[in-house]
């Protein structure tokens, strides 16, 4: 703008940059203009907006100003380019939205699904609004997006709505400039619009409103239904009913992992969770995403709900099906994945009536595609810090920032659980939603899908991907449609410890301290325990955990109480003289001797014992000593009921613990660790030993990082890894780093856990592509 009033032009072209399309910038714009008394029009380009405009300099400069400063509350303005606009372009009076161009001079951004805003609930519920009860409305500030959008430019052909032609009154709204739903692409009503179907079967029997009632009369009558929801399907029951729960349960199957509670209001969440000020900001953000938070002991819900846990994962409406759903039940439900465990969920219709028509009372389904698969976000607040824990529909596939750009665009296929890939381009990353663990064919099938999906809808082809180390993920395998000079490996760790750099912008050397369950070392080992003198362009293993033997390798994933017979029977040590560790009789006793004589031989013989430097499987194997967990129902159960056990008792003092110095590298010996906590159970109550454990291995991790940082030369401690998922563990880190004089920093925007990690091979690749 300065060079255009140095100039004296009262003429320019601007360009605009960031996430502006599908959140009503145009429309903004429009307004904005009109507010300056500018001429000129506005468009969609590729991934940005461009704005042609002429008016006195004073009032083109506010105008120029009010594009960043006075931007619709979801749009993200990264940039507004200025210059002259030639004379030969003709402008006439006024100021227009007009039709989209076409055009890749930066990086198109999709924009995430929006839930309905206040004003579109309140027409819901209106019966004078001639959408009344229209489980489809939507304007300019919400409703989907990234889940109906085929390609960029933003506009209804594009969209998953262009199979709807509007009709005359919604045609004057999206043409009004002084119309909220002017150019909202996925406006309809119910002259023009989707509409729902009930399948109680192979054929629909209802229709629109019957459709809802007879979804609404199942689920009150202790049924389970599925709903086809923003980005795929979705279980859903009563989560007061026991029985429903079950049923749910079985089906999936899915015997103990929580489950999500949908609340119908702010009210309800209460009387269900601790909700404080920040809990109240995410519930009712435009992203609305599943909030996890203290449980109430007097909730009205299901005990199997959340089985051993003291937190709830709670979310308001995200739809309006869900508002209709949740006002006319009066009561909270149970919205969870539509998929059975280990499938991806299902997002076309014939797939939901095959895999979950056989499992449920019935389908409520409607006539709107969904392009892209998106399953709820889900964050935590406790202390005032906020942590992703899962990155979906709400925030993805929003851009995130790269400390250095990479040559050519860059494709990082992240890990074999919680997968999620991310793309790289023009300085920015792209991480796509949540995609589930890679398991079997068909979730492999799904992953490449979304491979494909992202890189359609930023108009890239991908010339080098990232992936892990382990030749078995895969995404690993799925990484070798490249040419071995365009693969990237990426240690599992240090993808952890760098998505969290990248996403604070650190640029120089760092300490990355990453707390994980299982990833390929570079030696070939499995690590999960590393303290890494750190960039993006390589580390050093400062500090470790010690080993232990996985009895049956993923066997002992699955089954804690092999885990606590691989530290107890294997560990590694580091006084030949000292004490064994002697194994609990109640462990003994709920194990029986023919599977701990098994183990025991198979530990002596080293037979499909693989070692681990693994802080999970420590979690793991301390909750089963406990007699917590002696088997995961899902991923992460033990160390989530071991945190439950220590949250709330008194942790006054840590266990016993040692550093050692082996080979160059600092190792914590949890040998005493687990010695002490077998002596303290026999007189301590468990929750008080939970607590002590959390705050022993803060300790060994503050005291680890100290010695890297003061080795470093550094004060920057990044830290990754799924184990940090345990907010409890998380706060006493950072408190005690911080107390230390270090300056920590911990994933908010982007998980900890494996979730994060193709950003962090992005932002790893991009580094290493520039010294190639």
């Amino acid at each position: 703008m300065d060079t255009l009033v140095a100039t004296g032009k009262l003429r320019a072209r601007i360009e605009v940059r960031g996430t502006v399309q599908g959140v009503g910038f145009r429309p903004f714009v429009y307004r904005l203009a009109q507010r300056f008394g500018v001429d000129g029009d506005v468009c969609n380009a590729g991934g940005y907006v461009v704005i042609r405009a002429q008016a006195a300099e004073a009032r083109l400069a506010g105008f120029v100003a009010g594009l960043a400063g006075s931007a619709p509350p979801q749009a993200n303005v990264t940039g507004v380019n200025v210059v002259p606009l030639p004379g030969n372009v003709a402008l006439l009076p006024g100021f227009r939205v007009v039709e989209s161009m076409r055009g890749r001079a930066a990086p198109p951004e999709v924009p995430p699904d929006l839930a309905t805003c206040a004003a579109c609930v309140r027409e819901l519920f209106d019966p004078a609004d001639r959408r009344y009860r229209y489980p489809f409305l939507n304007c300019t500030g919400c409703g989907p997006r990234a889940t109906i959008i085929e390609s960029l430019p933003y506009d209804r052909p594009s969209t998953a709505m262009r199979a709807f032609p509007l009709c005359s009154e919604c045609a004057a709204e999206y043409e009004d400039p002084a119309d909220r739903r002017f150019h909202a692409e996925p406006i309809a009503c119910p002259a023009c619009g989707p509409r729902l179907s009930w399948f109680p079967g192979a054929s629909a029997t209802a229709h629109g409103e019957d459709a809802l009632a007879e979804a609404r009369h199942a689920i009150a009558g202790g049924g389970l239904v599925a709903v086809k929801g923003l980005g795929g399907y979705q279980l859903v029951c009563d989560a007061a009913n026991e029985q429903a729960v079950d049923r749910l349960r079985a089906a999936k199957p899915r015997p103990s992992k929580p489950l999500a509670v949908m609340a119908g209001d702010l009210a309800t969440a209460r009387r269900l969770s601790l909700v404080d000020k920040e809990a109240e900001r995410l519930l009712t953000s435009a992203a609305a995403p599943v909030v996890l938070l203290p449980l109430r002991e007097d909730a009205p819900l299901a005990e199997g709900i959340a089985p051993g846990l003291r937190e709830l994962g709670v979310f308001l409406p995200t739809s309006p099906v869900h508002h209709l759903l949740l006002a006319d039940l009066a009561r909270p439900l149970v919205v969870t994945s539509g998929n059975r465990a280990g499938g991806p969920i299902a997002t076309h219709d014939a797939v939901a009536h095959l895999v979950l028509g056989p499992i449920v009372d019935g389908v409520l389904g409607h006539d709107r595609p969904i392009w892209s698969r998106y399953d709820d976000s889900v964050v935590r607040t406790r202390a005032g810090r906020t942590t992703m824990i899962r990155r979906a529909r709400g925030y993805a596939p929003a851009p995130m920032p790269l400390p250095r750009t990479g040559p050519e665009p860059i494709v990082a296929l992240g890990a074999q659980l919680k997968n999620t890939v991310t793309l790289a381009r023009g300085g920015l990353a792209y991480p796509g939603p949540h995609g589930g663990d890679l398991e079997n064919a068909e979730a492999l099938a799904a992953f490449g899908q979304s491979v494909r999906d992202l890189c359609r809808l930023h108009d890239t082809e991908p010339d080098v991907c990232a992936h892990d180390l382990h030749p078995g993920y895969l995404s690993t395998q799925y990484a070798r449609r490249w040419p071995a000079g365009k693969r990237i490996a990426v240690q599992h760790q240090h993808a952890h410890v760098a998505a969290t750099a990248a996403e604070h912008g650190v640029t120089g050397p760092f300490v990355g301290v990453a707390l994980d369950g299982l990833g390929l070392g570079d030696d070939g080992t499995f690590w999960g325990g590393e303290v890494l003198l750190a960039s993006y362009t390589g580390y050093r293993r400062f500090g470790r955990f010690a080993t232990a033997p996985l009895p049956g390798g993923a066997a002992a994933v699955r089954r804690p109480a092999r885990m606590a017979l691989g530290y107890l029977f294997g560990a590694e040590r580091f006084d030949e003289d000292g004490d064994p560790l002697h194994a609990p009789g109640a462990l003994l006793d709920r194990l029986g001797e023919h599977e701990v004589t098994v183990v025991r031989a198979m530990i002596d013989r080293n037979v499909n014992c693989p070692r681990a430097s693994s802080a999970g499987r420590l979690f793991d194997a301390m909750a089963a000593l406990l007699g917590l967990c002696d088997d995961n129902g899902y991923e992460g159960e033990a160390a989530s009921r071991l945190e439950a056990a220590a949250t709330g008792a008194r942790s006054a003092r840590a266990l016993a613990w040692w550093l050692r110095r082996r080979d160059d590298v600092w190792v914590y010996d949890p040998v005493p660790t687990l010695r002490d906590a077998l002596e303290s159970i026999e007189d301590t109550q468990v929750g008080e030993v939970a607590a002590r454990f959390h705050r022993t291995v803060a300790e060994v991790v503050v005291a680890l990082a100290a010695k890297a940082a003061a080795a470093l030369g550094t004060e920057v401690v990044c830290l990754g890894g799924g184990v940090f998922q345990n907010a409890l563990l998380t706060d006493l880190v950072l408190d005690g780093l911080t107390s230390a004089g270090l300056h920590p920093l911990a994933g908010e925007r982007v998980p900890m856990n494996d979730g994060g990690i193709s950003y962090g091979q992005a932002a790893i690749a991009c580094a290493r592509s520039n010294e190639r």
